[in-house]
């Protein structure tokens, strides 16, 4: 699996906790986009990187993350294509895969600490989507890309 990366100056140092968290993943490669340092930069330039790849298939999956998750997750869901999740808990991530296929998981850098993102991440990564009548509603969120 294939996932791309990338942070803001708000959570450069959650970004890096979290690719520990996927190197634990057999198989799976991490592309970092950035940003690496705590120079500004802005959030919606780094959600529109992380989910060309998700588009294009360069990558299955994105992480994006900010200072508190909000505005990258805005920005990544205006992209077609994509169902991003704001998760701050276990339940959250698990649900979003499960019931609503996300794509790509967001998290902010000043909410939540690395222990927890960690179990986010794990639970996120290792949850299947569950299809049946969850796929007739993530077809309806699509569809609302094209009114």
């Amino acid at each position: 699996m294939k996932i791309t990366i990338g942070s803001d100056h708000g959570a450069v140092e959650l970004k890096e906790e979290v690719k520990k968290v996927l190197a634990e993943f057999e198989g799976v490669e991490v592309k970092d986009i950035g940003t690496f340092g705590k120079e500004s930069v802005d959030y919606p330039d780094i959600a529109e990187k992380v989910c060309a790849d998700v588009v294009s298939g360069a990558a299955d999956r994105g992480i994006v993350l900010c200072g508190t998750g909000i505005g990258i997750s805005i920005s990544a869901n205006k992209i077609k294509g994509i169902r991003c999740a704001l998760c701050n808990e276990i339940y959250s991530a698990k649900m979003s895969r499960e019931h609503n296929n996300a794509n790509v998981l967001a998290m902010g850098g000043r909410v939540i600490g690395s222990e927890v993102a960690g179990q986010i991440v794990r639970t996120w990564m290792t949850t299947e989507f569950a299809g049946g009548r969850h796929e007739r509603r993530v077809n309806k969120i699509m569809a609302l890309e094209n009114r």
